[in-house]
């Protein structure tokens, strides 16, 4: 494990503390008039997803967790798990619905996405700012109601549903924003 100072911290960086793995969600270094400095951060336990605010003085050494990066392929949903194979080693690897988070409502089959892993654990999917996905089910626009702003659910592929403009129709790609689930434009 590489030690790293609280000085050096940033954000998305994934620390090991007392055997858990916490990503930095934001830091802010405080140095008050009086006392000695000190960093107040608040960390996201990668294993769990609960957030904690944790505090420590100026220069205390952390371990950094090594994470790991790799490109898997997903093939296919097996029950409640989904099953990725590894692009090098041609593994095959059932992932828990939990590990993935949200990532799930934006991986489709036989697509690639990118595993953080540390050690031969998953921990997490890296995913793009927006992915391009094919609207399964959608009420068909009004002719004259074009309301400037108006949406309509729709339902993706995946199962995620998001909101549309009204001239929107089922079977259309558009891009979807994976930071916060919103429509961004047709693809």
């Amino acid at each position: 494990m590489a030690v790293v100072s609280t000085n050096d911290l940033k954000t998305g960086m994934t620390l090991e503390i007392d055997g858990n793995l916490m990503q930095v969600v934001d830091f802010q270094h405080v140095k008050p008039g009086k006392g000695p400095a000190f960093v107040r951060s608040t960390l996201r336990n990668s294993r769990t997803g609960a957030v904690i605010d944790k505090t420590f003085r100026a220069s205390e050494k952390v371990e950094r967790a090594m994470i790991d990066k790799r490109e898997m392929q997903y093939l296919y949903r097996d029950g409640d798990s989904y099953v990725f194979m590894d692009n090098e080693s041609y593994d095959q690897l059932s992932i828990e619905p939990a590990t993935l988070g949200d990532a799930a409502n934006y991986i489709i089959e036989n697509n690639n996405a990118v595993m953080m892993m540390f050690g031969t654990e998953i921990i997490g999917v890296d995913l793009p700012a927006s992915v391009e996905l094919t609207i399964a089910e959608t009420e068909p626009g009004v002719q004259g109601d074009r309301v400037s702003g108006a949406s309509k659910p729709a339902t993706l592929e995946t199962g995620l549903v998001v909101h549309v403009p009204l001239f929107i129709e089922p079977g259309e790609r558009i891009k979807v924003d994976t930071r916060n689930g919103e429509y961004t434009g047709r693809a």
